[in-house]
């Protein structure tokens, strides 16, 4: 039997009944995907869309604040919200409008307007940093940020978290593997070899990473205040304050990514937990599901910023290229719904209301784990939780990899799909938006608590 706690044959069993209900519950999404495998490959626009726990891809039909429908006209309660790209819910009616207004206007120009200069002061007002850039997805913010930190300092190793998440930025695609870094399973077309200027250290380890550093040779570390994407995994108490204190110790910048961490309140933990990076970067919502992404930088940062530009214009006799910004990047239509989203929805009531909901499923996860006598735990970031297959909360990412379950995982999302409730795919994740009702949450414990129900009433589901 797996460390979950539940006898294998017993999650095949009700898998196989749930596929089977969700096959003949959605005609239209199994049409929609026999038409999809004739044009797109894997039948989906994006490869992983394949990856999900349902036999066949669910097709969305629309979606508005904390819910969406499918084609075949099934009402879901959204604990996905995009995987943190509609954390304020799905369409805020102030985005709305801003599309509205924008869209007669212009969309993209490659030249700043007013919308830009207000997104940079709340930023600022926000997080603490004085200066900000803007790029379209995380994934752009944080390539062109270690660029920058690798021109400041004339250093090329980064240092990253094993079982971090940064996008699909090159340098982070390693892990940690017997004291050495290696590229991440199932890597696809890699050309260079990673290793070269990328090291690994286990999160929540202070000697690992003063080692890693002590070299002298890393430009930058760059992490999540918080592990969140090979499950949860919450710093231990002075982690980061001693990371902090070894970047500035050996000559490394700090890139904090704020991507999904921003769960915590509306300065992300950097407000929340005072953190001090050189850099920030924030993805996904920051516009309100909209595509775009910030980064912010100290005042020393931009300064020594200018004078890696001017050394730049010098070299190339003004006419380099920096292989920072698309053309796409702070487009006019990106920016007025980011304006709007920092304004009048991304607010502190919002938050308030979002951690609140968030504590609530919190302790009924508990309960009902201790009910059904699970040797499982819970993990808390402000909006989000997370319920996983170990009996204490994970110090590293190996520790969270470890726990995972695929199988029962891919049962209990859906049998929680077969009955209207979307969490998180991959992992045991959930985010609450400021249209999420204590009645949803409630709902989803409910219906959480009935499948363990139904799996531990299955003969031998607790045999070893």
């Amino acid at each position: 039997m797996k460390p979950s706690g539940i006898a294998e044959h017993a999650v095949q069993a009700l898998n196989a009944r749930e596929r089977q209900r969700f096959v003949e519950s959605n005609p239209q999404s199994a049409a929609l995907a026999e038409r999809a495998s004739q044009s797109l490959f894997g039948g989906v626009p994006m490869h992983w869309m394949s990856d999900w726990s349902t036999p066949l891809p669910l097709f969305v039909a629309r979606a508005q604040g904390a819910r969406f429908f499918d084609v075949d006209g099934h009402e879901y309660v959204d604990f996905c919200l995009g995987d943190t790209g509609s954390m304020f819910g799905h369409s805020p009616a102030p985005i709305v409008a801003a599309l509205r207004e924008q869209a007669g206007h212009g969309l993209t120009t490659m030249l700043p307007g007013e919308d830009a200069v207000v997104c940079g002061e709340l930023l600022a007002e926000r997080f603490g940093l004085p200066f900000w850039q803007v790029a379209t997805t995380a994934t752009d913010a944080n390539r062109f940020v270690l660029r920058w930190a690798r021109a400041i300092t004339g250093r090329k190793v980064i240092l990253v978290f094993d079982g971090c998440y940064h996008g699909t930025v090159d340098e982070t695609m390693v892990r940690y593997r017997d004291g050495y870094t290696v590229h991440r399973p199932g890597l696809i077309g890699q050309a260079r070899n990673l290793t070269q200027h990328t090291r690994v250290v286990p999160f929540n380890d202070p000697a690992a990473l003063e080692q890693a550093l002590a070299r002298g040779d890393v430009a930058a570390v760059l992490c999540e205040p918080a592990l969140t994407n090979i499950g949860m995994v919450l710093p231990e108490p002075g982690f980061l304050d001693r990371l902090r204190e070894l970047t500035r110790q050996y000559g490394s910048l700090l890139i904090v990514d704020e991507t999904h961490t921003i769960s915590t309140g509306p300065g992300g933990c950097t407000r929340a937990w005072h953190l001090k990076p050189d850099f920030v970067t924030l993805g996904k919502p920051v516009a309100g599901g909209v595509p775009c992404s910030v980064y912010g930088c100290t005042a020393e940062m931009a300064q020594a910023m200018q004078l890696v530009r001017a050394h730049s214009r010098e070299m190339a006799e003004g006419h380099g290229h920096s292989g920072m910004g698309t053309t796409l990047s702070a487009n006019a239509l990106a920016m007025h719904c980011m304006r709007a989203n920092l304004e009048q929805v991304m607010t502190e009531s919002a938050y308030a209301h979002m951690l609140g909901l968030a504590a609530h499923l919190a302790q009924g996860l508990r309960r009902i784990i201790q009910k059904h006598e699970l040797p499982w735990s819970v993990t808390e970031l402000g909006a989000r939780c997370e319920f996983q297959f170990r009996a204490s909360p994970p110090k590293t990412g190996a520790e969270a990899e470890a726990a995972f379950h695929d199988s029962l995982q891919q049962t209990l999302h859906l049998y929680l799909i077969n009955r209207g409730i979307l969490i998180t795919p991959f992992h045991n994740m959930t985010l609450c938006c400021p249209d999420t009702t204590e009645a949803d949450v409630d709902r989803l414990l409910a219906t959480l608590d009935e499948v363990l129900g139904e799996l531990l009433a299955i003969p031998g589901a607790r045999e070893g």
